[in-house]
């Protein structure tokens, strides 16, 4: 039985197609998601999102969102999918560097919003760079 893998962004469809499994980056930590999986839904942190198809293993830099799982199907609503080729390492590390240092002269009448707001652009960052930076 083959699986549906559907990757959506705010912007565009990045994915859809059959694939042999699937690994994301849950809020709890790496799923593995094989044809027949129990259904679920979850949050995604971000991180790598792997799938294998035809034997080829592809690799997506991931932002914050959600998965769906059905025993045929994974929907994936997520803020950012980036492949190797569409991560630049000198912008990622400015973006980190950048809201590292709006978070260091943040005062104590800090807005809870912002300083999420800001954590969340050094994990997709860092998601970027460690994609980027892997051994092919």
């Amino acid at each position: 039985m083959p699986l549906h893998l559907e990757i959506v962004t705010p912007e565009k469809k990045v994915f859809s197609d059959t694939v042999a499994n699937v690994y994301l980056p849950g809020a709890d930590g790496e799923l593995g998601i094989l044809p027949v999986h129990s259904s679920l839904v979850t949050a995604l942190a971000p991180g790598e999102l792997r799938y294998e198809k035809d034997g080829v293993v592809t690799a997506l830099a991931i932002g914050n969102g959600f998965a769906e799982v059905t025993q045929e199907k994974v929907n994936i609503l997520t803020d950012m999918a980036l492949g190797d080729s569409q991560i630049d390492e000198a912008m990622a590390e400015e973006a980190i560097q950048r809201a590292e240092k709006q978070l260091q002269s943040m005062d104590h009448n800090v807005d809870a919003e912002e300083v999420a707001h800001l954590q969340a652009m050094i994990a997709k960052s860092l998601a970027q760079l460690k994609l980027k930076r892997r051994p092919h």
